[in-house]
């Protein structure tokens, strides 16, 4: 098994992020965003000169690496030919992307263990070799997964999928590369990046009705477009983040890659807290609670954003309503209260054929749980379903915890009506 997110851990990654901000303070001589407190704290050496967004290359030191069991072949191959014994850092391999969908549950996973049993067996006899964690098939997606066990405020993680930044809703800096880039840093050598721009997000009011975390991405997408995040990093930041759940944050970063983003953050606050509790690291909370000041940006970033990102963003959840994007591009949004006018003018194919709850970005037990309660009331109203619904929870404790909790059988009940 990896060496895993112990408070020990957790612990030095404070230590080490306090003294290097103290450094790159006295270099920048200005307030810092959270990105800049992240990233300087991982930085192998302080430079003396400011670095610039989008023009300097630093070397970093990430905490954590991620793979999951496509990619993640490759880079164990590639890794192996460092003749090291152990990855230099904790790292965990996650069998997700070779599990089909098409049937149901136990169907699927027994047809995919026959399919690719060599590609697991490869998988975890190489992480029990080389000091990787293994989670086996069955055990969820691998975005889900490490929010529940690893992901941890202040930190910084790469993964072999573009999803990675997922972790940003628990207030790291977790980064989609490629396997060498991986595989380097396993074998000990620093992560090389081109140092990201800055942009801001302003978060005002608070998420009301049928309105969801996944509703403010949609609306970066439409303001950012497919490529407006490249090579930049979306830092949330203002008194609309604390109305969101950690799950429903992750939902946004988690999307962010759709902007061609290198990732996103939200600050360090009480809702991140309370997941770390639910998810059983009281002791990481601890440490986040007594080393906040490193978690969120400097008080004046928020009264002046402007000075201290390249593009600032401002929105207003308490009048943000529910958007739809698509098709074809995911910035292609508009509120659903304007998706029929859209679907008459351009001629867009009206049924709906399917309906799906879950993939990596939408399967969290918040998520369920909306769905289920409406799944319900469809049900006291004999309302029947006229479409198939598939429902892929996030990982095996989601998938335990909607069955103890009774939103499972709702769903399988307004499944059974079609």
């Amino acid at each position: 098994m990896d060496i895993d997110t112990t408070p020990q851990l957790v612990s030095n990654v404070y230590s080490k992020i306090k003294e290097n901000i103290i450094k790159y303070r006295n270099v920048i001589g200005r307030p810092l965003t959270l990105t800049e407190k992240i990233l300087s704290g991982h930085l192998y050496e302080i430079p003396d000169k400011i670095i610039t967004g989008g023009k300097d290359y630093v070397f970093l030191k990430p905490d954590r690496v991620a793979l999951q069991d496509v990619t993640g072949q490759m880079v164990m191959l590639q890794f192996m030919q460092a003749g090291l014994k152990q990855s230099a850092l904790p790292t965990t391999v996650h069998c997700d992307h070779l599990i089909r969908a098409e049937v149901q549950g136990d169907v699927d996973m027994k047809v995919s263990l026959d399919e690719n049993s060599e590609v697991f067996k490869f998988l975890q006899s190489a992480a029990a070799k080389h000091g990787c964690g293994f989670w086996k098939p069955g055990a969820g997606i691998i975005h889900q997964v490490v929010l529940e066990n690893y992901a941890f405020p202040g930190g910084l993680m790469i993964g072999t999928d573009s999803h990675t930044p997922n972790a940003g809703g628990l207030g790291m800096i977790a980064v989609g590369v490629g396997g060498l880039d991986a595989a380097e840093t396993m074998a000990g050598l620093p992560w090389e990046l081109l140092y990201p721009k800055k942009i801001g997000v302003k978060l005002t009011g608070e998420l009301n009705g049928w309105t969801a975390p996944k509703d403010i991405i949609l609306k970066v997408a439409e303001e950012l477009t497919v490529s407006g995040g490249t090579n930049s990093i979306v830092e949330y930041f203002g008194p609309g983040t604390k109305s969101i759940s950690c799950t429903g944050k992750a939902t946004i970063t988690n999307m962010g890659a759709e902007i061609g983003a290198t990732c996103s953050i939200f600050p360090y606050d009480e809702r991140m807290e309370t997941y770390l509790k639910y998810t059983n690291r009281e002791k990481i909370a601890e440490l986040a609670n007594q080393n906040k000041e490193l978690l969120v940006a400097d008080p004046e970033i928020e009264s002046n954003p402007e000075l201290f990102f390249d593009k600032v963003i401002e929105i207003n959840l308490s009048t943000l309503e529910p958007h739809i994007v698509g098709p074809h591009t995911p910035d292609l949004a508009r509120t659903i209260s304007k998706l029929g006018d859209d679907v008459k003018s351009n001629d867009y194919i009206d049924p709906i054929s399917v309906a799906l709850i879950g993939s990596c970005t939408n399967s969290s037990y918040e998520d369920m749980s909306r769905v289920a309660s409406i799944a319900k009331q469809a049900k006291e109203k004999g309302i029947k379903s006229k479409i198939p619904l598939l429902i892929t929870p996030g990982s095996e404790q989601i998938r335990g915890t909607i069955e103890r909790d009774g939103q499972m059988d709702s769903l399988k009940k307004l499944v059974q009506l079609f």
